[in-house]
Order: C-alpha cells, then structure tokens, then sequence
C-alpha cells in the first residue's frame, strides 16, 4: 500500500510504501526444566516470549539473541529457526512479523529491560493471560516436539 508525498528539497511527489515491522521471538528451553516466558511490563500486557524488534543493522539471529539476554539475562545458543508468524493483527500495535527462534540456555533467568517479571512454564501450566499470538506459537512449538 503506497502513499505519497513531497520530496522537502524539490517538491516532487515520492511513493511511500508501509511495510510490516520485522520481530524475533524466542523459545528459551532452560536445562530441561521448562520455557521461560516473560510478564510484560509494558502494553499489551500478559505473559510473552522473550523478544522484540529487528535493529536497522542486525541481522534476525542477533536480534534474537540480544533480545533474549535483554529480557530474561540470559545468554542463549540459538537451535533453529522454528517458524514465522504474519497475521496482521497478531500485535494490536503494528502490523508485524516475527520469526521465532528455538535456544538453549543454562543459569537462573531473571526480569529485566521491558519485563515485569519471569517465569518458567510447562506445556500444562502456561499461563492464562498471554499476549501477541504467543499462545499459538507455544501450541506449535509443543506439537512439533511431540513429532520428533
């Protein structure tokens, strides 16, 4: 979808075009105890998988790192690339786009940057009020390792 502008130096009229923002998000496993979700501090609330967005300059993986050890003090090893996610409406903010990452991690997580709090969660236990699309995410993330 393009809309259109003056150029500030010669007055022609310029396209400009609205893209979705890119995000990473990932599933943390920690030493076989469970997934670490954090509880976001900020709107939209709820329980969240660490993340966030792409840096202009980064590339997704260090994003995805970056972005884990901001949230939850953690240094992860990125697994692989699990699957992206695009619905329009899957971040009541902005159109986004996610790819999520699987990571490893070993230590005790702790709350930081844009997370209220932090949690490690099971299959059965996640909590009720979870944000973005992450719900779905782990419903996935769980069938996929039924399968293998």
């Amino acid at each position: 979808m393009a809309t259109f502008r003056k150029c500030p130096h010669c007055g022609e009229k310029l396209e400009q075009y609205r893209n979705p923002v890119p995000t990473v998000d990932v599933i943390i496993e920690l030493d076989g105890s469970g997934i670490v979700l954090i509880q976001r501090k900020n709107p939209p609330y709820g329980w969240a998988l660490p993340g966030g967005f792409v840096d202009y300059g980064e590339s997704l993986e260090e994003a995805a790192v970056r972005e884990a050890k901001e949230e939850t003090s953690l240094g992860v090893t990125l697994v692989k690339q699990f699957h992206t996610y695009s619905d329009p409406k899957r971040d009541p903010r902005q159109h986004t786009i996610t790819t999520v990452y699987m990571a490893r991690a070993t230590g005790e997580p702790k709350a930081a940057d844009d997370a209220a709090g932090i949690g490690i969660f099971r299959k059965d236990n996640l909590p009720e009020e979870m944000a973005f699309d992450h719900r779905e995410i782990l419903r996935d993330y769980f069938i996929s390792r039924r399968a293998t």
